[in-house]
């Protein structure tokens, strides 16, 4: 037991206390049957319910321990918050739902040990999620694809192995926005992924509305790309040929058809005009995102603040 790696499980909870019951009685189980060292590290995101009561409930066990943040940073923070304090030389993230089995972990350790990876990912088997959450996940997948120039096939899945030294490196990472699979990618030289099944969430809501994906699909973008900048460049200079062209004929016609027909394409004149206003706006937009991301690095603000850490024997060590 004691020649076997350690085993750390992070999980992110926000607003979860009817699903960590249902959850530590599955992984409870699945953790002790691996006969090997474990913790598990639950983080309290800020939430509101009485998910923290449920979680230090559990600390009890003196594998369990209890990462409580002092609010809502979101997921990936979290799980930062997490990696900031793990002991295991493997690492495993899991969402609290239970839409990923954590029966699967034993399997995603296996292959780590066995190819000798460093990140394992995985692919959602038969997918229970509505199109609303299937339909921006295929587009973070291709993005991702894209931008690293890893193919991995679904990156939106938590369920994921990683090596200690792959934690180490992303944990020395400061900046406040980033995507953890696709920088776990960055710093990994042997990568795979495997199938995993994929069940329904357990009860409650997902907490990933249409706004939230969009900000993850833009922290990918902006994290590990400058194309929407580039983007732009290159749009601006098709547009302002076809502006230009688009005058010279307007002079053309005049010239050929008279002041009439230059008076009838005034609305066309009004309509191309809107158009490069619209892009410009956008073009701000896109731009002052970078912007805004950049404003929140130079000022050097942590990502993540831990208030307490639960664990058996004491009432939370204040951080």
């Amino acid at each position: 037991m004691d020649n076997k790696a350690m085993i750390s499980v992070v999980i992110p909870v926000y607003n979860e206390e009817t699903n960590i019951p249902a959850l530590m009685k599955r992984l409870g189980p699945v953790m002790k049957g691996m006969n090997r060292k474990y913790e598990i590290i639950f983080v309290d995101d800020g939430s509101r319910d009485n998910s923290l009561a449920v979680l230090k409930s559990l600390t009890k066990e003196p594998e369990v321990l209890v990462v409580e943040l002092t609010k809502n940073y979101g997921q990936h923070a979290a799980i930062f918050s997490g990696f900031s304090i793990v002991r295991g030389d493997i690492v495993i993230t899991l969402d609290a739902d239970l839409q990923n089995p954590p029966e699967e972990i034993p399997r995603l350790v296996k292959v780590m040990e066995e190819g000798g990876y460093e990140v394992v990912g995985t692919i959602r088997k038969d997918r229970k999620d509505s199109f609303f959450r299937t339909a921006p996940s295929r587009l973070v997948n291709i993005i991702a694809r894209k931008i690293t120039g890893i193919h991995m096939t679904d990156w939106g899945c938590m369920l994921r192995a990683y090596r200690r030294n792959v934690i180490e490196l992303m944990s020395e990472c400061r900046e406040q926005a980033t995507f953890i699979p696709a920088l776990a990618v960055y710093f990994a030289k042997h990568v795979t992924e495997i199938e995993v099944a994929h069940e329904e969430r357990h009860s409650g809501e997902s907490h990933y509305s249409i706004r939230k994906l969009i900000n993850l699909q833009f922290d990918l973008v902006s994290s590990f790309s400058d194309f929407p900048l580039k983007f732009i460049m290159y749009a601006g200079l098709g547009m302002a040929f076809l502006g230009v062209s688009f005058a010279v004929l307007l002079v053309i016609a005049r010239l050929v058809y008279g002041a009439a027909w230059a008076a009838e394409g005034v609305f066309t004149l009004f309509a191309a005009l809107f158009a490069f206003v619209g892009f410009q706006f956008f073009a701000l937009g896109v731009m002052g995102e970078y912007i805004g991301r950049i404003y929140k690095e130079v000022r050097k603000r942590p990502g993540f603040v831990i208030n307490k850490i639960h664990s058996s024997g004491n009432d939370g060590d204040s951080r």
